[in-house]
């Protein structure tokens, strides 16, 4: 009689397979929520009237009330009476449950072997009464195989979608089964290289897709969606992957194309590829040369280390002014298609032509034609520091005068922007402003101030409120 063969050297896993199938045509469509559409087709001989498929391979973390299930060859002649998602896969504890009260053999590590009626199991003994007697086995230290005449009823090695159909065509169908499942992500990664001057970069974008679904996809289709899909409660399972950096590449070329959808951004692999379950698969989305870039000293309290004490009654505040880029994504700055959200890494050459890394920043969707704005990190020589020097309040009135002083301490002319946010969206007014202003909201006014090499100045203005 044949058996089952189950061997604990190798690490509880089964090579085996009730129904040996082949993926077909797959199209795999990642959103960037964690979640995919598998559409996946195979062939299938179906004989008149009642007929039970099985379709093995599908995604452990499936979502079984998104299945829809077609005859592509005569969808009209086959319809679905029932469905069933098989997902009792097979493990050493369930394996030995159902065996209780029926026949195994046991071979030992010293080769010794017990055959005979299992009795009963748990973490640490078998008890098998066999022809000698009653045996008691430790498990798993002294286990080396165990033998199982067949797999019992119930259990299945792959997570397996059962159908019913009734089909007036007899014949071979080809089929296609469509779904969602869990598991699968993607995101983008940016690396960008600055120019000796800092007004130009090189900037290349990667995918990476993460599959953590439980199937593996041989020579999909493969398509991501960019966008914030909705979705009803109870949401998808959320994973958080941990995946490779990106890589600094710019010769590569383009592999995906780009095209409006609905209300969002779709991104189609123009060749197929494997994604194996347990995979992160990084794929290049974009290189452009030679991006114009402008870079800014920013001096903006609110949004440095010390924000929290920002609206407090603290009278200075110093800290290192920060450094951030612009650029357009036009198509005339060598960019213009839509860019997924992402983290974006910038790097720099040494004076040894080095590649330095210099900081990152994370962007959201970006529309072509939309400004980027990334915040890499605070200029060591540049600081500002702002003070409070006088203050005073009458009835729904108040008067506050400040004073910004930035000191560069740089061998070359700096010009920061100092952004400073009111403490009312209405009714105020700036007094005595040393130098012109601009304002740029309700409640945010500018100054741009030219420092010269090795220098300080200083900025002074009044803000009356009432109410």
């Amino acid at each position: 009689m044949k058996r089952i063969v189950f061997g604990f050297s190798l690490s509880f896993l089964f090579i085996l397979s009730l129904f040996a199938q082949e993926q077909g045509n797959v199209e795999l469509t990642v959103y960037n929520q964690n979640f995919a559409l598998v559409k996946d087709q195979r062939n299938f001989s179906l004989k008149k009237g009642l007929n039970s498929i099985s379709f093995t391979d599908v995604a452990a973390l499936i979502e079984p009330t998104s299945v829809h299930f077609i005859s592509l060859t005569d969808p009209a002649a086959c319809s679905i009476l029932e469905q069933n998602y098989e997902y009792d896969l097979v493990d050493s504890n369930k394996l030995l449950s159902k065996y209780i009260d029926k026949d195994i053999k046991i071979v030992t590590k010293d080769e010794r072997a017990y055959e005979g009626n299992l009795l009963s199991y748990d973490g640490g003994n078998l008890v098998v009464l066999s022809t000698e007697g009653l045996s008691m086995i430790a498990r798993p230290d002294n286990v080396k195989q165990i033998s199982f005449e067949k797999l019992p009823e119930g259990l299945i090695t792959k997570p397996t979608l059962i159908w019913e159909l009734d089909n007036q065509k007899e014949g071979k169908h080809l089929t296609e089964l469509s779904y969602l499942t869990g598991g699968v992500n993607w995101h983008c990664e940016y690396v960008a290289v600055l120019d000796k001057d800092d007004k130009g970069i090189d900037l290349g974008g990667w995918v990476s897709v993460d599959n953590r679904s439980g199937a593996a996809y041989k020579d999909a289709k493969l398509k991501l969606i960019a966008g914030e899909v909705r979705r009803a409660p109870p949401e998808q399972l959320d994973y958080d992957g941990t995946v490779a950096e990106a890589l600094v590449s710019y010769k590569a070329k383009r592999q995906f194309e780009e095209k409006a959808f609905f209300e969002y951004h779709i991104y189609s692999l123009q060749r197929k590829t494997t994604l194996k379950n347990n995979q992160t698969k990084q794929i290049s989305l974009l290189n452009a040369s030679n991006v114009p870039v402008k870079k800014e000293f920013i001096f903006d309290p609110s949004k440095g280390k010390m924000h929290y004490m920002y609206y407090s009654d603290s009278e200075k505040i110093k800290e290192n002014v920060r450094v951030e880029f612009e650029c357009v994504n036009s198509k005339n700055n060598n960019l213009g298609m839509p860019l997924p959200k992402g983290k974006v890494k910038v790097y720099k050459r040494d004076t040894d032509g080095s590649l330095q890394f210099v900081g990152e920043d994370a962007i959201d969707h970006t529309p072509k034609d939309e400004k980027v704005r990334l915040y890499l990190g605070d200029a060591f020589d540049v600081v500002g520091e702002r003070t409070r020097t006088d203050y005073k309040e009458e009835y729904h009135t108040r008067w506050e005068t400040f004073e910004i002083v930035l000191r560069n301490h740089k061998e070359e002319d700096v010009q920061v922007t100092v952004s400073e946010k009111l403490w009312r969206y209405s009714n105020w007014e700036i007094l005595k402003p040393s130098m012109q202003f601009e304002k740029k909201d309700a409640s945010t006014i500018e100054f741009k101030v030219k420092i010269p090499k090795n220098s300080e100045q200083k900025v002074t203005y009044t803000v009356k409120y009432w109410w």
